[in-house]
């Protein structure tokens, strides 16, 4: 257990986090206005989380400006309100699986693209794709905005269903990248997007896809995840260099 300089320490550790990663998200145009989110389940005894406040812009968002809520979604530290959705699916999600410290929603455009289109999926047509092989779930069904508990709960159900998911696609909506750090979830939001706009780009040729063999494709999400926790951290690092 963490005595209290370490728990503020560690708390401190995951605002600057992910204050940086909502920055660089709107650098990076994967946000959508004011209205996706990101949180943090905060290390220690008690249910506690980071999230954006409803109202910032991304490119305004600091560590203090970030909201400390708990497992009801009341506002512990700072100032500002959690928005309805924000909080009906953050919760639920981190509820649904622990290993996910950082839950990131947003609707960026590639990656959502995929989800309006019926059956769609992640192609394994490249090998930034093959990173995401076996780590990606879909929600097959929009149940409208995430206004009530039971909606968050419904969105959640895949990643407590399968804990080996940390990138779900939401039909008709956005997509949801999650990971023990905020360096690995913020890297496979990064890339998730890249492969989509790759698979998206290709498409858009009217050709057919060269799909990767099977084989190779197990073969390349072996390779990437090797290094994925040590790379994910260097490049995070290198990001907040940006912001």
């Amino acid at each position: 257990m963490l005595d209290r300089s370490e728990h503020t320490k560690s708390i401190q550790q995951d605002r600057e986090d992910l204050a940086a990663a909502i920055r660089l998200a709107a650098y990076f145009n994967l946000h959508e206005g004011i209205c996706n989110h990101f949180s943090v389940q905060c290390d220690g005894p008690d249910e506690l989380y980071l999230i954006n406040a409803y109202g910032w812009h991304w490119t305004e968002m600091t560590p203090q400006r970030l909201l400390l809520i708990d497992g009801d979604g009341t506002v512990l530290e700072g100032e500002g309100e959690v928005e309805a959705s924000a909080r009906n699916i953050h919760i639920a999600s981190h509820r649904a699986n622990p290993r996910h410290k950082a839950i990131l929603h947003v609707h960026m455009p590639y990656a959502t693209s995929i989800s309006m289109i019926r059956g769609g999926r992640l192609l394994m047509a490249h090998q930034t794709a093959c990173r995401f092989h076996g780590r990606i779930g879909y929600e097959e069904e929009f149940g409208g905005i995430a206004v009530t508990k039971e909606e968050g709960e419904r969105i959640a159900r895949e990643a407590k269903d399968n804990a080996h998911i940390d990138c779900m696609f939401l039909a008709n909506h956005g997509v949801v990248c999650s990971g023990p750090t905020v360096a690995q979830a913020f890297d496979d939001l990064y890339y998730l997007e890249r492969a989509a706009k790759q698979q998206v780009l290709a498409q858009s040729t009217g050709q057919d896809l060269l799909i990767i063999p099977q084989e190779t494709v197990e073969l390349t999400a072996r390779q990437f995840h090797n290094d994925f926790e040590e790379y994910a951290g260097k490049h995070f690092e290198a990001l907040k260099r940006l912001v």
